[in-house]
């Protein structure tokens, strides 16, 4: 009897210990498609704004991760695949040195990596807040090509961004309204923000979230990587996140 009351209290016990295990550190991951209307503008080497329009789907996967420790920043590692092209005709200009002239065809990736920390300011079933910062490292490109030459402007600098996210429950429902925003501080005219609507699918290992929503994407930059351009990615997005 000893040693089945022994038994059970260490199965008890073991059971707590990997319970609090699970929740003492956290991971979130996810991914959206969004299908965005893209509206163009970038300067030639005198100055001259170009612009083109663009519609195409975009994407982005992210991986959270979230613990308990007091004054230490939770991490956020988004990825961004920005992408948009189209042809411009009757073209005479300059651009990175070189002459361009007749039909030429220009591509704008704006691809980036946003590093975000963040503290959970509020975390019920209710009401959820997170305040922090953000960088939004750049990988892209201006590309303009014609039949003969092609000339490129790499887009490599960083952003330091405010961040905030929030979301609203309907606690027994799994329903839920949320924002992120994304405010740039040293290039005031840049942002990234995302409203809408989410389901919450809990099980014992992992939470499902799906997600419908709107996100817009400003670029509106001077002398950045010595490209100025005003570039928005805007319109509807899905997308579904995983929390262990």
């Amino acid at each position: 009897m000893k040693k089945t009351l022994l038994a059970t209290a260490v199965v008890g016990l073991l059971s707590m210990s990997s319970a609090h295990a699970a929740t003492v550190v956290g991971f979130k991951v996810g991914a959206d498609y969004w299908q965005a209307d893209t509206t163009n503008s970038f300067n030639d080497d005198s100055g001259v704004s170009h612009n083109f329009d663009n519609d195409d789907s975009q994407g982005s996967v992210w991986i959270a991760i979230e613990h308990p420790l007091p004054f230490v920043p939770n991490l956020k590692i988004r990825e961004n695949r920005l992408e948009s092209s189209a042809g411009l005709s009757n073209v005479d200009f300059t651009f990175n040195g070189n002459a361009f002239s007749g039909d030429v065809s220009v591509t704008n990736n704006l691809n980036n990596t946003d590093f975000v920390l963040y503290y959970e300011i509020l975390d019920n079933d209710l009401v959820s807040v997170d305040l922090g910062a953000a960088y939004k490292q750049m990988d892209g490109s201006v590309r303009v090509s014609d039949a003969g030459h092609p000339e490129e402007i790499n887009i490599d600098s960083g952003i330091i961004m405010g961040y905030a996210n929030a979301q609203v429950g309907m606690v027994g429902l799994g329903l839920f309204g949320f924002a992120d925003v994304l405010l740039g501080v040293d290039e005031s005219n840049v942002y990234d923000y995302s409203v809408g609507l989410g389901w919450q699918f809990e099980s014992l290992a992992v939470d499902t979230l799906v997600r419908v929503g709107y996100r817009d994407f400003n670029f509106d930059v001077s002398h950045f990587s010595g490209v100025s351009q005003n570039t928005q990615f805007k319109g509807a997005f899905a997308g579904i996140e995983l929390r262990f």
